[in-house]
């Protein structure tokens, strides 16, 4: 299965009968997957069967999808409402000779809301159900274009991820060929200064300063993180190769190699494997940020 990105957008338009419809679709990054239409009044029906396809296309991501419907070539009609203009008559006849005012024109008795009422010509049940089956049809069309854009860019964000772990690899082999990581240059490092202690001081017992030496060897020693990135590496290969909503695998993977690169790094006895594992930390984070834009 291919990669995809969460983030995307995609627009669709279309005439159905009277209905001008036009649907805007984008997303962006997210824990889950979270749907959210803008509809307007009148076309709620739709909004199941469109979230419906989309669950079935999106594993992750916020999906904002708006649509607009206009109705084309529909003649208005106006009429006065008759109850109103009679109130209002009422109301002016009952103030006459009240107020010192000049008397009301047409234009603005006609002019008070509710007195004029514009209607468009009423719609058929049949011609609103073409029109919500074109519209959920529309959907499918741009959401299908969504997930093309998506796919597009988790395509390069795999090319990217996979550089990334090709430059882990590379640098955890560097690690393990270093001199300074060996057992007995750390060994001939804390007997040198074992000795500059004796040297300074007759007081230090030289067994046990020894033991602990020993003892400070192996904890120095890094065998077990270089053995856990590589495992990392191979896992996260494999998740990219297979492909599908593997954000989620991908993030949990990046959060152990950095916590690898860590201990490695505070491991270090020598300058070479510093500069190592702070090289190894900088790609690890680039990795991360990568992972998460994934689906």
């Amino acid at each position: 299965m291919a990669l995809s990105s969460m983030t995307g957008f995609a627009r669709g338009q279309g005439v159905a009968g009277a209905y001008a419809w036009s649907w805007e679709i984008k997303s962006v990054n997210a824990k889950g997957l979270d749907l959210r239409f803008r509809l307007p009044q009148g076309w709620d029906a739709i909004e199941v069967p469109s979230r419906t396809r989309a669950t079935e296309k999106l594993s992750r991501g916020t999906v904002y999808a708006n649509l607009t419907v206009e109705r084309k070539d529909v003649q208005p009609t106006v009429k006065v409402n008759e109850p109103v203009l009679a109130a209002v008559l009422s109301t002016l006849k009952g103030l006459s000779g009240k107020v010192d005012a000049a008397p009301p024109s047409l234009d603005g008795i006609l002019s008070l809301k509710g007195v004029i009422e514009v209607t468009e010509e009423d719609e058929g049940e049949d011609e609103h159900r073409a029109g919500e089956n074109a519209v959920v049809s529309g959907f499918e069309q741009a959401l299908a274009a969504l997930v093309a854009m998506r796919r597009a860019e988790g395509t390069t964000i795999g090319r990217l991820l996979s550089a990334r772990l090709d430059e882990i690899a590379a640098l955890a082999a560097r690690a393990e060929a270093a001199p300074g990581r060996k057992p007995e240059a750390i060994k001939a490092r804390l007997a040198e200064q074992v000795t500059t202690l004796l040297a300074s001081s007759e007081r230090f017992d030289s067994d046990r300063l020894h033991q602990e030496a020993i003892l400070l060897a192996t904890k120095a020693d890094i065998r077990e993180e270089l053995d856990r990135l590589a495992s990392h590496v191979a896992q996260a290969k494999k998740l990219l190769a297979d492909g599908g909503p593997i954000g989620r695998k991908l993030d949990f993977l990046a959060q152990e190699l950095h916590r690898e690169s860590n201990t490695l790094t505070a491991k270090a006895n020598d300058v070479e494997l510093t500069n190592i594992g702070l090289e190894l930390k900088s790609v690890v984070e680039q990795f991360r940020e990568q992972v998460q834009n994934l689906e």
